[in-house]
């Protein structure tokens, strides 16, 4: 059976307008310095990050211990804000916000899946799916539906019922996926999403990031793995809190 898409339709655009769609994510001179208590900088994690992530990208983000992409992760992902710098996010400079936007952009435009799953051992799958939406206000009824669609798109609609101790790993994990997509987000950031998995079922969840990039979403990968990374369209490798080298992979047909 044909798994739905997570894209909607697209219309036919006028020919006198620009279709291409906007960057998805732009950062310029962002920074991040964490702080003694006297106020001296005990650590410059980032230090003038410049990136441009195009709508639909897949991209991968490397680097050793110390290297600053856990605290790139954490901004990209709204987190966390800049010492200095700006970032758009869909648009919107997000680095501006004040905390309970940046929640709230958060909540909305951004999609976790983390190594540990961080489903909710006392909720059945489809109620940890739900989540995310009913912070959001939305209905019992559409958030029902919504989170079996999205339930379905990654092969669960037969296991609506059960709870994650019921499920393999690979089967919880594609629970967090469902979870990350279900309220539509502009990014979808994977934190070594397959780090507890054996090979095997790594592999199975990296085919529904590779559907997922086919589809139009735009997705973001920390990992240690060249090979997973290889699979990206692009890889960003940071060293000391810069980007040390920004380059397309094979996969991406460049």
């Amino acid at each position: 059976m044909t798994k739905p898409s997570i894209t909607s339709p697209s219309q036919d655009p006028s020919p006198d307008v620009d279709s291409t769609p906007p960057p998805t994510a732009i950062l310029e001179g962002l920074t991040k310095h964490y702080f003694k208590p006297d106020g001296s900088i005990l650590v410059e994690a980032l230090r003038g990050i410049d990136l441009v992530i195009p709508s639909g990208e897949y991209c991968a983000i490397m680097g050793a211990s110390g290297s600053g992409k856990s605290t790139l992760m954490n901004l990209l992902g709204c987190l966390d804000r800049p010492s200095a710098g700006k970032y758009l996010l869909d648009g919107i400079d997000v680095s501006e916000l004040d905390d309970n936007a940046l929640s709230r952009a958060r909540g909305r435009r951004i999609g976790f899946v983390f190594q540990a799953f961080n489903l909710v051992s006392e909720l059945t799958i489809v109620e940890n799916v739900e989540v995310p939406l009913f912070y959001q206000g939305v209905s019992r009824a559409e958030r029902r539906a919504r989170a079996i669609e999205r339930l379905s798109l990654v092969g669960l609609e037969d296991r609506l019922g059960h709870r994650p101790s019921e499920l393999s790993g690979g089967q919880q994990q594609r629970v967090a996926i469902a979870r990350s997509l279900v309220t539509d987000p502009a990014i979808v950031m994977a934190d070594e999403p397959t780090g507890n998995l054996d090979t095997k079922t790594g592999d199975s969840i990296l085919e529904i990031f590779q559907q997922l990039h086919a589809d139009g979403m735009t997705i973001i990968m920390v990992t240690h793995d060249p090979r997973i990374a290889e699979d990206c369209e692009r890889v960003v490798t940071l060293e000391d809190g810069r980007v040390e080298t920004d380059r397309r992979t094979t996969s991406s047909g460049a």
